[in-house]
């Protein structure tokens, strides 16, 4: 069990001296993008990654997410290639990949195109042959009765480490520092919430300080990591992304996305900021494609992510071309096909609602949301801040009820577990929505261009969504 003892008076004076400002000025309006090292090229290099670094400066988000590529344990790994989150050596990089100029090289040509770059941080466990296992004392790792280094769940390729030994916390932080030292820009905490808290207050602090212009991303839910003055800028919005796929499946309404939206300000600070996405990597290698888990409200929902308050959205490794299938964990899995198409066009257009929208700003900068009346299945709000206002509505059908819904593994959710005749049966079901809107001033049609002002009857179909700005 992970206990940490730790002086709250001493915890409370580094916090209270360690304070800074709520988030570095170039992430308030920012797009974090996903990339999967490995399936990324058919070379799955650094190189490869660099290679296409024009093409993502021309969809246009900002932050370049490297999934783990540190070195990757031998023992007990999983299939032929093993987990990019079980690290054998944190400073070293993942030969696969290539080498420490070649990652320096892509660090380096991102930077000049603009892009921030963060890493995978993995402080919850290591490989079993981590240089840590036999260069540190025992204790450093989590044992049973017998002395033997255990894991957490099916994560048979690690050990834990052990948090109740305060030297684990500087090993952690030392080697982040090697990787800020050379320039990157921040982390994503992998499995944030598994590891104490006290831990990530007794080093982020110091940290921000000491590069107060990086961006730390929590993988975890948790209102006590959620103060980005002191620990992360963002949290993940896990249970707004299931509560998505459940309106999307109609097994939860739009008043449970309200009641959420109301929820989660009330439990996090103004100030913080809220990972939204469709899809990641867990998702799409685990749980199924955002096609297969949102169907024809797909997006829509991607809508709702780059909308909502407090929202940060992610683009994950494929979805800017549509890619409609799993991508392999453990094994080369590559894309080998990015054609611009309509999904391109799709989320460059969410990218630019982003970017040119204050109202849309995440953390403290956005705007409230401001719920309009609208039949069950509509999602319809604006947000608006020093006159900039964007309007959305989306049109998610009528709840499906006790309707047999195929859930994303193909199954169903009728007791004798056959198959439901079409899924997402509340889209199919649902019906047109057609209000008249009277509109104070002039808007824009984000994805059609087209501008209207005064009174106007619009339709939105089940699937479909219209978003309008005025600038």
């Amino acid at each position: 069990m992970k206990r940490i003892l730790f002086a709250a008076a001493a915890l409370l004076t580094l916090v209270c001296c360690s304070k800074k400002a709520p988030h570095p000025e170039w992430t308030y309006n920012s797009v974090v993008y996903e990339v999967n090292v490995r399936q990324f090229s058919p070379e799955g290099t650094f190189a490869g990654v660099e290679a296409q670094l024009p093409r993502l400066k021309d969809l246009g988000v900002d932050v370049l997410w490297l999934m783990p590529m540190y070195k990757i344990g031998e023992e007990e790994r999983k299939g032929s290639l093993g987990s990019y989150y079980a690290i054998s050596d944190y400073c070293a990089v993942n030969p696969e990949f290539g080498t420490m100029e070649d990652f320096e090289s892509l660090l380096a040509a991102a930077h000049g195109l603009g892009f921030k770059v963060i890493l995978d941080w993995v402080a919850n466990q290591t490989a079993p042959d981590n240089v840590w296992m036999t260069t540190k004392p025992a204790d450093f790792y989590e044992r049973d009765s017998l002395g033997n280094a255990i894991w957490e769940y099916d994560w048979t390729d690690t050990r834990s480490l052990n948090y109740d030994n305060e030297e684990v916390w500087w090993a952690q932080d030392e080697a982040m520092r090697f990787w800020l030292a050379k320039g990157v820009d921040g982390f994503r905490c992998d499995a944030a919430g598994e590891v104490p808290a006290e831990f990530w207050y007794g080093i982020l602090p110091k940290m921000n300080k000491d590069y107060p212009d990086i961006y730390l991303l929590a993988e975890a839910e948790r209102d006590n990591l959620a103060d980005p003055t002191v620990t992360f800028d963002a949290n993940y919005a896990w249970e707004l992304h299931h509560l998505l796929n459940g309106l999307a499946q109609g097994s939860r309404s739009v008043q449970d996305l309200k009641d959420y939206v109301t929820r989660d300000a009330a439990r996090f600070p103004r100030e913080a900021f809220r990972l939204t996405f469709t899809s990641n990597h867990d998702e799409n290698s685990w749980s199924g494609t955002e096609f297969e888990r949102e169907g024809d409200a797909a997006d829509a929902c991607a809508v709702l992510c780059f909308t909502l308050p407090g929202s940060q959205p992610l683009i994950y490794t494929g979805q800017e071309i549509g890619l409609d299938r799993r991508l392999a964990f453990f094994e080369k899995d590559p894309i080998t096909d990015w054609t611009p198409n309509e999904y391109t066009r799709f989320w460059k257009t969410l990218i630019d609602l982003k970017h040119n929208n204050p109202a849309l700003a995440a953390g403290e900068r956005g705007g409230n949301i401001v719920w309009w009346d609208a039949p069950e299945g509509i999602v319809a709000f604006h947000r608006e801040v020093k006159g900039n206002k964007v309007i959305v509505l989306a049109n998610f059908g009528i709840p499906a009820g006790e309707a047999e819904v195929e859930t994303a593994d193909g199954n169903s959710n009728r007791p004798d577990g056959a198959k439901a005749a079409e899924p997402f049966l509340n889209l199919k079901n649902g019906e047109p929505y057609s209000p008249v809107i009277k509109l104070d001033g002039e808007y824009t049609d984000v994805f059609s261009g087209a501008t209207m002002s005064g009174e106007n009857t619009i339709t939105i179909a089940p699937g479909e969504f219209l978003v309008l700005t005025r600038q």
